[in-house]
């Protein structure tokens, strides 16, 4: 590993062909908006309450939970709650006939996550806090300086894709990605991250070093690092907006990052290296 002079961008891979990228695909939450910040906190009771029931929830139980949302960020949340209902299943703490689907444990968690996030676009929306106070230090600049380079830019998000699209206008992050926004819209068939890249990859007869690929999440970067994208791991420390969070550096590094960032900051500088004008 090194570290771009004068910054905090690691580069752990500098075999990465450098200088030809022409498409980038961003997820949203944890890279570009802090709006559900916290969700992790929220999940882990939904699942611990799911598979305990009427039961004192066990050490190994909050283990596997927390090991689980840890290894699975990134995918779509349906994802989440169909492994939540095998866990369930699993332990046999809860009556069969009390088991949820995977959409019933999602709407669970869903309406407990849009709690807070309603009350933070309230809050944009009435001035009381600013797009800044929701967006990861230097986001929105990184991507218009990305856009105004002509690359053509896509948001890919494991939420829901109306909720991606909503909370992308309330951030200002919309107007860059015209190349499209996806989020959650059923079936792992029908949507995942790995699938948005191979038919951008597809579309635009890219080679992999062609397109980058931004990420907080494991399965973003594990998806890019498949397909020969180059792959940013961004390991935010969403309750500041800014700064590391060792989790995810080390979630990051595992899931093959070719270049770490804390946040945007020194976006400048990371134009120049991925453009190769360093």
């Amino acid at each position: 590993m090194k570290t771009l002079q004068g910054t905090d961008i690691r580069i752990l891979n500098e075999n990465i062909e450098r200088g030809n990228i022409k498409h980038a695909i961003f997820d949203f939450d944890g890279t570009i908006s802090i709006l559900r910040e916290g969700w992790e906190k929220i999940m882990e009771p939904v699942m611990i309450e799911s598979i305990c029931g009427d039961h004192e929830p066990t050490a190994k139980i909050i283990e596997a939970v927390r090991k689980y949302i840890d290894e699975s960020t990134g995918i779509q949340t349906i994802l989440q709650m169909e492994a939540l209902v095998e866990m369930v299943k699993k332990f046999g703490l809860v009556p069969e006939d009390k088991i949820l689907d995977a959409w019933g444990y999602k709407k669970i968690y869903n309406d407990r996550l849009m709690v807070p996030v309603r009350e933070r676009i309230a809050e944009i929306q009435s001035g009381t806090k600013t797009i800044e106070d929701y967006t990861l230090r230097g986001a929105l600049d990184f991507c218009k300086k990305m856009y105004d380079r002509g690359v053509v830019m896509y948001l890919a998000s494991g939420t829901d894709r109306d909720d991606v699209r909503n909370e992308a206008k309330v951030v200002n992050a919309a107007q860059y990605f015209k190349g499209g926004i996806y989020g959650a819209i059923g079936s792992v068939e029908e949507y995942s991250k790995d699938k948005v890249i191979k038919e951008i990859l597809k579309t635009h007869d890219l080679h992999g070093y062609e397109l980058v690929v931004f990420g907080d999440g494991p399965v973003e970067i594990r998806n890019a690092k498949a397909n020969g994208a180059i792959a940013v791991g961004v390991a935010s420390d969403e309750v500041r907006g800014y700064g590391w969070n060792e989790a995810k550096i080390h979630r990051l590094t595992k899931a093959g990052s070719d270049i770490l960032i804390p946040d945007f900051r020194e976006g400048d500088a990371l134009i120049k290296y991925l453009f190769a004008e360093d």
